[in-house]
């Protein structure tokens, strides 16, 4: 009988290499996916669409349990109030009295929460397209994470509390736009006020906006977004401070889900495509 070995087709030198190939396909479709790469326009504008279409769906297929709902608003209510910080119905009356500033606070409220953030979106789309990818990757790991809010913890906003004494301002002055009043109310979840994603979304666009923009006058309008949009859920009775607190939350989880994805915050990746950070340059196949 011979010395030399006869290699077992099903041995491990015949396992080994092939599941050294599959590693290293892994690693190099990992490092592609982490990689700062030109988004393109079609399908960006699809996977927008598609996931704004899904959000919606899901948030008002929650079922909207009204009596836990107004419990919980109550409890919030109650626990602003031992943190002295349950105002929200002063801000009401008091913005209220001033017919010009509730009605352009009701438009504000329906419109620039969609209007700023995709203007955001095609910012960093045309002039940071290495950051894109990831600050998108931001802004819907929080939206995401906040239908679990709407799912867990169903509230009622404040306008809808009983004896709450707040006044919705959209039924009040007859503007247009609210989809929780009026007519629209019956196409919308109305007990989804935890978490704030006008605050969610307000606060990526405004730390984005303060963290990229070259200009000082563009880095004011940054911090003043998210301010004001903070006295706007207020003033028109739509949300309390700690529905706020929930929307900052569900931020700092898509920042720290993007960190981790592309082990930098987005605003220190490149503002070019062609390089990553901590990665070396792109190959030609990657960019």
């Amino acid at each position: 009988m011979s010395d030399t070995a006869v290699t077992d087709p099903e041995g491990p030198e015949q396992v080994a290499a092939p599941r050294s190939v599959t590693d290293a396909g892994v690693w190099r479709l990992l490092r592609r996916l982490r990689s700062p790469r030109r988004p393109r326009l079609r399908f960006e504008i699809l996977l927008i669409a598609l996931s704004y279409w899904t959000y919606s769906l899901v948030r008002n297929a929650v079922p909207e349990q009204r009596g836990a709902a107004l419990r919980n608003a109550d409890w919030l209510w109650r626990t602003e109030h031992q943190l002295g910080i349950a105002v929200e119905d002063s801000v009401n009356h008091a913005v209220n009295s001033v017919t010009w500033l509730i009605v352009s606070m009701n438009y504000y409220y329906a419109t620039l929460h969609f209007l700023v953030t995709l203007g955001v979106l095609v910012w960093l789309y045309r002039s940071h397209p290495g950051r894109y990818a990831a600050t998108r990757l931001v802004l819907f790991a929080t939206t995401g994470v906040a239908l679990l809010g709407y799912y867990l913890y169903p509230l009622a906003p404040p306008r809808l509390m009983n004896g709450g004494g707040f006044v919705d301002t959209v039924t009040i002055h007859h503007t247009w736009g609210s989809m929780a009043s009026g007519d629209l109310k019956h196409m919308s979840n109305q007990y989804a006020a935890m978490p704030s994603m006008h605050i969610g979304w307000s606060l990526w666009c405004g730390l984005t906006i303060f963290a990229l923009a070259q200009v000082p006058w563009g880095r004011v309008i940054g911090l003043l977004y998210p301010v004001t949009t903070l006295l706007v859920i207020v003033a028109t009775a739509n949300h309390f401070w700690l529905d706020a607190v929930g929307g900052v939350l569900c931020l700092a989880f898509g920042f720290t889900t993007a960190a981790l994805w592309y082990g930098t915050l987005p605003y220190a990746l490149p503002r070019a495509v062609g390089t990553r950070d901590g990665l070396g340059p792109l190959l030609p196949n990657e960019a």
